[in-house]
């Protein structure tokens, strides 16, 4: 072949090659049961933020499928005799998404941030910590105002996660329009109600583990919407689809479904003390709360509701737990006994409570069935259905009676309770306040021996649940269903219900 022909082959070969599309991106689609709250770590609540967070936000430490702790951006943790100083080690080599470094400085003021800042939701994570100093440019030192056992699992959640000072500083309260944290994944954009997109950060420190160029994530409240899209192929992956539709799952072809006991809870808070709307026989008089609870079959929720799936509880971990208070078991439904505690109450005719109630639809069956089982005590639950975010804002404000809301849970017991019982905890929109609680929450956190760390929980349920002293009816334990195609691999459910990305790969 002459020098002529080689070259021209040569260059319609080049010209071909450039014409071609790259390689095309893979895009990881995963259906959310609600829009999250802010996505900055120090401020967000909500479970659906949690999940997300999981992509951009790495910890100091995660957890195993037994929840105990691993290492993330911290390497170990070492504690004092007197269990008052924890010596953290942190990982080197590590890129915040804006290109700063990470070391001691950051984490530090990351930390301080989440004491410090106004409105942290953090805050009574962290309480026991005093002082966090910087030792050497990986190593950390946190002083403690007194021994707090639960403090390693604190920061396998959010009170871990690791944000970028120089962003941080020059956004102030405005950070979570624009996250910047050190995960495997960037933020790139988002449209409330319709989509968050992030996308795989090329100086993430274990980048090789990273096989999905990007994560969109859709809310979408209607389970029924969630699972259609999942079967036509516009979700790869959706989080809480409906116990109910477990066995149209696992029918429709290359769908997996994936399930783990959570470790949280879901139950009815009621408002003692926040605000006029507290001024009810339910909240002032506890044999008004002792009928409501009676008056409910827990049971035949799960039956109804959930096809049995669930786990019926009554405190705030699963009776699976070793943290279950068997002293304190699951009532059976007694309506005579309800309506009897009412009479000794004083209280006559109908109770109107009302009745607030989260936008999804198996939020709203579970309320109609509680509805229509404690009529016959005496209450008239006036059900008000209310978009998500918007109901946590008229919580925290006051503006309810009851509650129908779930916590996703803490590896830790301490994170399913203290939040929200302690007096002037920020979660705790009841304004439950009882000093020997306080007192007992408090010991519970200087102990780490879980044989006497149970023993005072002991003492917290008897008052709080036994004796409907408290402000949450327990319910159920929700099993964690996520649903999703064939060609998602790597996939694994932990009790924590979070979707962590690193090591899946879309075939």
């Amino acid at each position: 072949m002459t020098t002529r022909w080689k070259s021209l082959i040569t260059g319609m070969a080049t010209a071909l090659l450039a014409a071609l599309p790259a390689a095309a991106q893979t895009n990881l689609r995963i259906g959310l049961a609600e829009d999250p709250d802010v996505l900055d770590p120090t401020l967000a609540r909500t479970y659906v933020g949690r999940i997300v967070f999981a992509s951009i936000c790495d910890k100091l430490f995660d957890i195993d499928d037994k929840l105990n702790p691993i290492p993330q951006l911290a390497l170990s943790h070492e504690t004092s005799a007197d269990g008052k100083t924890v010596t953290i080690k942190l990982r080197p080599g590590v890129t915040f998404h804006d290109g700063e470094k990470f070391d001691a400085e950051a984490a530090k003021f990351s930390l301080d941030r989440h004491r410090t800042m106004q409105g942290s939701f953090r805050r009574p994570e962290l309480a026991q910590v005093e002082s966090v100093d910087v030792v050497d440019p990986l190593t950390i030192k946190l002083g403690l105002k007194a021994p707090f056992s639960p403090l390693i699992a604190q920061l396998t959640d959010r009170a871990g996660m690791m944000v970028s000072p120089k962003a941080a500083k020059e956004a102030g309260d405005k950070f979570g329009l624009k996250p910047v944290c050190a995960g495997p994944y960037r933020f790139v954009e988002r449209v409330q109600q319709d989509r968050i997109v992030v996308e795989k950060f090329k100086d993430y420190w274990n980048k090789d583990n990273v096989h999905i160029d990007r994560v969109t994530y859709l809310p979408i409240v209607d389970s029924t919407v969630r699972l259609a899209n999942l079967r036509s192929g516009a979700l790869d992956l959706v989080e809480r689809p409906l116990a109910t539709d477990i066995a149209a799952i696992r029918a429709i072809p290359k769908v997996k479904l994936v399930t783990a006991v959570e470790i949280g809870y879901q139950g009815l808070s009621i408002n003692l003390g926040n605000g006029p709307a507290a001024s009810t026989p339910l909240a002032k008089d506890a044999r008004v709360r002792k009928a409501l609870e009676l008056a409910l079959d827990r049971e035949a929720l799960n039956q109804v509701a959930f096809n049995g799936e669930f786990v019926v509880g009554n405190q705030w971990v699963s009776p699976q737990h070793p943290y279950y208070q068997q002293a304190v078991p699951v009532p059976k439904r007694d309506v005579a006994r309800a309506q009897a505690l009412l009479k000794e109450a004083g209280v006559t005719g109908r109770i109107a409570v009302d009745f607030m109630v989260p936008n999804n639809p198996e939020t709203r069956q579970v309320a109609e069935l509680i509805q229509s089982m404690v009529v016959e005590a005496g209450f008239d639950m006036k059900i008000r259905v209310t978009e998500f975010a918007t109901s946590l804002k008229q919580a925290e404000d006051g503006a309810f009676q009851a509650f129908l809301i779930g916590w996703s849970g803490r590896t830790d017991p301490d994170g399913n309770i203290y939040v929200f019982a302690a007096c002037n905890a920020p979660q705790n929109n009841s304004k439950y306040c009882d000093p020997k609680t306080d007192a007992d929450l408090n010991g519970a956190r200087e102990k780490s021996d879980p044989a006497a760390r149970k023993a005072i929980y002991e003492g917290v349920a008897k008052r709080m649940i036994g004796a409907n002293e408290g402000h949450v009816v327990y319910l159920y334990h929700r099993r964690v269903l996520m649903a999703h195609v064939e060609r998602l691999e790597g996939f694994r459910q932990l009790p924590d219900g979070l979707v962590r990305v690193v090591g899946l790969r879309l075939k």
